[in-house]
């Protein structure tokens, strides 16, 4: 017989919305406001929550409330072998605590009414009535139980889940952000399964997790059940997608990232197992397109609904799920992020590292801040008492269960896991680094041994030995600027990228790509044209190895050139970005793989086969062809018009002549579509004929480290020649004054990239008085120029904080 009250116990999701919060928690009042609010546009399973209000019901049937009251005042909570004793006694209570009359019996009959009387598979997970809230996530805190089926299981699931309100990590996040205990109550939802074990799963950003960008979708997947994101026990894809230019009908993947994925979670029997995927399986994207877009378009209709409720900007952290059988994707939860939300973007702390010292081991960075201190390896929870404040805490991986241990760690390092993996979670709402994915790290770091870690460095995490000096920054930059000179910066490191547009910038002066090839794609662009030239047979098995899953070699470089250049003009879209295209010299294009078959050895490479002779050279024209079919790629395919291309160390008018039809053969055709392409003017012949050379390009910007160096005839990377190099010396300063002067008679406009105008302020308003249109610097000069260069009092540089090694 079921009583009126217990009517009140149970409520499906499509009778719930967000203004349920109360009653069903953050996670269940989510799922019943997509499912109604949104339909197909973004496809939820279905199911049923039991209420707060029945928790409620069973700690009032057993009179629970003043026993556990006592317990939580009584146990001291920093003592970690009391606060489990406590923890466990508490959750006892609830586990084997009678349920009120008629609760089990209407949980039973809605389970029966979802599976249409069947017994059916389904997630069980809790919905706390105080979670997902800015600054208070509650992320992981709570336990879910997978592929739960008959009705005696989904009991014994629910009653884990209500007692899972008194772990140890729960508790111990209560009390640091401020939660009475009694204040929070817990419901459970209920819903169908999706089957993903023969296919993927994951989560879903709808910003940028390192910068806090809003401008993007992240999607990060795994092989199976999505469990092994949030364990970080499996390094997942990632992708990208840039939300203007994808409304604008540029339905592009920005990046594609292939995780490692090391295990896939399946259902087995009424649980879930591990098992290893196959070689094939792990190498390959676990989405193809056309899911990835999917996905981002109901991720962005879901962040636009939740928006307009809240009635301002509201990112998403959304879990997916893609059936098996079917091929559906399923949106299973959806939540407001909770990190950048209570994020203050005028503030941050700027982090540099001052010394250097060997390399013990690489990841993937979390946040962009720099710790040292003692290594702490810790195999299991037992080792947990051992971690000490300021240590680096390196792990396997880790769980929600650390929590509190993890709070007292300066930095943390893990062998497993990405970006949205549990402790690159933890790690970001606590403002500390962390580095995750580090292949053997409890093997490769000293136990008790100390080293710096470093996320300030792009996306590669790096652990040091010893304890290195390092400078945190504090930067306020706000209010106005001088509208002259424009001031952009410099830009090598995709990775860097969305922090770096963060800065009150007008746009990249310059985009250097030779990072982008000696990263992402390391190897000589004519190995890729002409593989059967490579004469080394184990340099051809390598790069076999690593085109394996794209088309040939061609189609490798352009995909991934044109990636890391589209990463870069979506960080600071619809601000411009001048990408200059490949400046390396015959040593450096040499050290590429497969280079020594297709690089003669010159005696001063500085001054030999380099920019845009290189270019229209039968030698290296078809590789050329490359670099132009990844920038067309980049603006016209997906997107990104934003992008300026300019053309380095151009000799003379002959050469560019060649240069630009070749381009235009090759996709890049000057005005087509707005292109704009300009030149590098780093050789007197530049200065000297920028009459001529005006009539052939849309604007300039000055090389001053080639110029100087070329006009006095100093080689601009010798010691013994150093103090001879004078960016300042009246002969630079004429050529340099020719040029401004005549790109303005041409009206194009003209800039300089390089660090002189930030170390010489004289030089900067020696510039400045010729008109110069814009100034180009590298990131960490922007607030400094700024600060010298404008009187506003709400541009504050503070005095930075220089950490010294311990003595």
């Amino acid at each position: 017989m079921i009583g009126k009250d217990a009517r009140q116990w149970v409520r499906g999701f499509d009778e719930i919305d967000l203004d349920d919060i109360a009653l069903v928690g953050g996670k269940n009042a989510s799922l019943g406001e997509l499912r109604h609010a949104l339909g197909e546009q973004a496809a939820v399973p279905d199911g049923f929550a039991i209420t707060a209000d029945a928790y409620r019901a069973i700690i009032a049937e057993n009179d629970l409330g003043p026993k556990m009251a006592a317990i939580l005042a009584a146990t001291e909570w920093g003592d970690s072998a009391k606060a489990g004793q406590a923890a466990h006694l508490l959750r006892q209570m609830i586990v084997e605590a009678r349920w009120p009359d008629g609760l089990s019996d209407i949980v039973e009959q809605a389970y029966r009414r979802l599976g249409g009387g069947r017994a059916v598979s389904v997630a069980v997970r809790s919905s706390a009535t105080a979670e997902d809230l800015p600054g208070a996530s509650f992320a992981g805190l709570h336990q879910s139980f997978l592929n739960a089926r008959g009705a005696s299981a989904l009991e014994a699931a629910a009653r884990n889940c209500l007692a899972s309100l008194f772990t140890e990590r729960a508790i111990s996040y209560r009390i640091t952000k401020g939660f009475a205990h009694e204040s929070v109550a817990l419901s459970v939802g209920i819903q169908l399964m999706v089957d993903a074990s023969a296919a993927a799963s994951g989560v879903i950003f709808t910003l940028d997790t390192e910068s806090g960008c809003r401008d993007v979708v992240m999607i990060t997947g795994v092989l199976g059940l999505g469990e092994t994101i949030v364990q970080g026990i499996a390094d997942p894809d990632e992708y990208l997608v840039h939300k203007p230019t994808y409304r604008l009908g540029h339905r592009m993947v920005l990046r594609h990232r292939i995780g490692a994925k090391q295990v896939r979670m399946i259902r087995s029997g009424d649980g879930v197992r591990l098992v290893k995927p196959l070689r094939a399986a792990r190498a390959a994207p676990c989405l193809d397109d056309a899911e990835i877009l999917a996905l981002a378009e109901q991720a962005m209709a879901i962040e636009a609904h939740y928006s307009h409720r809240a009635g301002q900007d509201t990112p998403m952290d959304i879990e997916w799920a893609k059936d098996g059988p079917s091929g559906r994707l399923f949106i299973i939860q959806a939540r407001p992020e909770t990190v950048h939300a209570g994020a203050v973007a005028a503030d941050a702390l700027r982090y540099r590292l001052d010394e250097d010292g060997p390399v013990i081991a690489t990841g993937q960075a979390v946040g962009e801040r720099i710790a040292a201190g003692p290594v702490r390896i810790v195999h299991d929870a037992d080792g947990l008492a051992t971690v000490r404040p300021g240590d680096i805490l390196v792990a396997e991986t880790t769980s929600p269960d650390w929590e509190p241990v993890m709070r007292r760690a300066s930095a943390i390092v893990t062998e497993h896991g990405g970006r949205t993996c549990h402790a690159a979670i933890i790690a970001r709402e606590l403002g500390i680094p962390a580095v995750v994915g580090v292949a053997d790290a409890r093997a490769k770091l000293p136990h008790g041994g100390i080293v710096t870690v470093s996320c300030a460095e792009g996306e590669t995490g790096r652990i040091r030995k010893g304890r290195l000096a390092f400078t945190a920054q504090p930067v306020v930059v706000a209010g106005n600027r001088p509208e002259r000179p424009r001031l952009l910066v410099n830009v090598g490191d995709p990775a860097k990228a969305f922090r770096t547009a963060a800065l009150p910038v007008d746009g990249v002066g310059l985009a250097r790509i030779e990072f982008i090839i000696t990263q992402a794609i390391g190897i000589h662009p004519m190995a890729l044209v002409a593989p059967d030239r490579v004469t080394d047979g184990r340099v051809r098995l390598r790069i076999e190895a690593l085109i394996a899953g794209y088309r040939d070699g061609a189609d490798y470089f352009v995909t991934r050139l044109a990636e890391g250049v589209a990463v870069i003009a979506a960080a600071f879209y619809p601000r411009p970005v001048i990408v200059r295209t490949s400046d390396f010299k015959s040593n450096e294009y040499r050290a590429l793989l497969g280079g020594a078959d297709f690089e003669a050895m010159e005696d001063n490479p500085m001054i030999g086969f380099r920019g845009a002779s290189r270019y229209v050279h039968p030698a290296y024209a078809p590789a050329f062809a490359l670099e132009c079919q990844a920038l067309a790629r980049v603006r016209d395919t997906m997107g990104f018009g934003n992008v300026v291309v300019m053309i380095p160390f151009c000799r003379r008018i002959d050469e560019a002549t060649h240069v630009l039809a070749a381009m235009a053969e090759y996709g890049l055709e000057r005005g087509r579509n707005g292109l704009k392409i300009y030149a590098m003017a780093e050789i007197p012949s530049n200065a000297l004929s920028i009459d001529a050379f005006a009539e052939l390009f849309d604007g300039f910007s000055i090389g001053s480290n080639d110029l100087t160096q070329l006009t006095l005839g100093v080689d601009r990377d010798s010691a013994i020649l150093a103090a001879d190099f004078d960016e300042q010396d009246p002969a630079v300063l004429r050529l340099i004054e020719e040029v401004i002067a005549g790109a303005h008679r041409h009206d194009r406009p003209c800039g300089l990239c390089g660090q002189a105008p930030s170390d010489r302020p004289a030089f900067a308003d020696w510039l400045i008085a010729r008109d110069i249109d814009s100034i180009s610097l590298n990131p960490d000069s922007v607030p400094g120029f700024l600060a010298r260069r404008t009187t506003s009092v709400d541009i504050v540089i503070e005095k930075a904080r220089v950490v010294e090694p311990a003595a």
